[in-house]
C-alpha cells in the first residue's frame, strides 16, 4: 500500500458498508488516517453483510460512522459543518446495471441529487482533494479497445451509466467553477473478499455449492477486465494522495476528454488483462472443487460484449500498477466465502 501522505484533517468516505468502501476505510485507518464513514445501509442486497463489513471499522479508533442518507441535504451539510472533512472519497451510490429497469428514481436520488449533495459540501467547506467513483460503463456502445479515457463516452447504454456519466460532467462543471480538485475513477469490475452478493462471482459460488444452475450470458463469450479489490484500493489511496491539477495544455479547439483547464482528472482503474467469462466460471470450478451447471443464455440488454481496461494514463500518473491474477483473486475470495458463510 503506498505511504501515508500528510493530511490535514479527517477523510469522509462515502459507502463505508459498501464492498469498495469498507476496504478503502480498513487500508486508510490501517496507515493512521481519521476516517469519517458515512453509509445508509440500504436494503439493495443483504443489510447484514454491510453491518458485517461496517463492524469491522467500527471497532477501530480512527473511525467514526454517520448514518445518512446522500438525498437527505440536511444530512449531508451537517457533516461537512461538523466534521470539516479534508478529502473525500466518495464512493455511495445505488449499484448495479439491472435493478434501474425497475427502480429507476433510485439512481437519480442517489447518483445524483446525492452527488450533488456532496459537491456542494465540498464548495462550501473547500477540500483537498475529492476522488469519486465512476465506471467503465460510461463507455457504453463504443467498441475501441481497450477503452481509453480519452475516447468519447456519449453513447451510455443504462441509466446507471447514464447518473455516472452525469457525475463526471457535474465535478467537471464544479472544478472549473469553484477550482475543486477532483478525480474520477472508472471502475472495471471489481471481485473479492466482502463482494457484493449481486455480483456474478458471489451468485456462480452460492449456486455452484448449492449444486444449482448458474446463467451464463452471451454463453460465457465475453470478457471483462476482472479486478481484485486490494489493486482497486491501492489505485484509489494514490489518487487520494495526489490532488487533481488543471492541465496546462488543454485546449477547447481540441478537448481531451480525460483532462481539463480546471482541476479534474478521470482515469480508467482496473487489470489489463482481460478475462473470458468461460475461464473465469473455469477457476472458480477448479477453487471450489465442483463442476457448474451452465444455462447458457444471450447477451443481456444493457450489457456491452466485452470491457478492456487501458491504465496507461493511472500508471503514468501515481504509479498503480495491478498484480492480483485472476487465479489468485478467486482463490481469496473462496477462502472468505467458505469462511463467512460456513460451507
Amino acid at each position: 500500500m503506498s505511504s501515508a501522505t500528510q493530511v490535514s484533517g479527517p477523510i469522509l468516505i462515502t459507502g463505508t458498508a459498501g464492498f469498495i468502501g469498507s476496504h478503502v476505510a480498513q487500508q486508510l485507518l490501517a496507515r493512521g488516517d481519521q476516517v469519517i464513514g458515512l453509509d445508509n445501509l440500504n436494503d439493495y442486497y443483504d443489510v447484514s453483510l454491510k453491518q458485517a463489513r461496517l463492524a469491522r471499522l467500527t471497532q477501530q479508533a480512527g473511525y467514526r460512522h454517520i448514518h445518512a442518507d446522500l438525498a437527505d441535504r440536511e444530512a449531508i451539510e451537517a457533516v461537512f459543518d461538523q466534521h470539516g472533512p479534508s478529502r473525500v472519497v466518495h464512493l455511495a451510490a445505488q449499484a448495479g446495471v439491472r435493478y434501474a429497469a425497475t427502480n429507476p428514481h433510485a439512481y437519480t436520488r442517489s447518483n445524483v441529487t446525492g452527488f450533488l449533495h456532496i459537491l456542494e459540501g465540498c464548495r462550501q467547506h473547500p477540500v483537498e482533494h475529492l476522488v469519486y467513483a465512476s465506471t467503465s460503463s460510461v463507455y457504453g456502445a463504443n467498441t475501441q479497445m481497450p477503452f481509453s479515457e480519452h475516447h468519447s463516452t456519449e453513447h451510455p447504454l443504462t441509466l446507471y451509466a447514464a447518473t455516472k456519466k452525469a457525475n463526471e460532467m457535474m465535478a467537471h462543471s464544479y472544478s472549473h467553477l469553484y477550482a475543486i480538485p477532483a478525480t474520477g475513477l472508472r471502475f472495471f469490475t471489481v471481485y473479492g473478499p466482502w463482494g457484493r452478493p449481486d455480483m456474478a462471482l458471489f451468485l456462480f459460488t452460492r449456486a455452484i455449492l448449492a449444486d444449482e444452475p448458474i446463467k451464463v450470458f452471451n454463453h460465457g463469450h465475453h470478457k471483462r477486465s476482472f479486478t481484485y479489490v486490494d489493486d482497486i484500493v491501492e489505485g484509489v489511496i494514490r489518487t487520494l494522495d495526489k490532488p487533481a491539477t488543471a492541465d496546462p495544455a488543454w485546449s477547447g479547439a481540441a478537448p481531451d476528454p480525460a483532462t481539463s483547464s480546471g482541476p479534474h482528472r478521470l482515469f480508467n482503474i482496473g487489470n489489463e488483462q482481460p478475462v473470458e467469462l468461460l475461464r473465469y466460471i473455469e477457476v472458480l470450478e477448479q477453487c471450489l472443487g465442483r463442476k457448474a451447471r451452465m444455462e447458457m443464455l444471450p447477451l443481456q440488454p444493457g450489457d456491452v460484449p466485452d470491457t478492456e481496461a487501458d491504465v496507461t494514463e493511472l500508471k503514468n500518473n501515481v504509479g498503480y500498477q495491478p498484480v492480483v491474477s485472476v487465479e489468485d483473486g478467486v482463490a481469496r475470495f473462496v477462502d472468505w466465502y467458505r469462511d463467512y458463510y460456513k460451507v
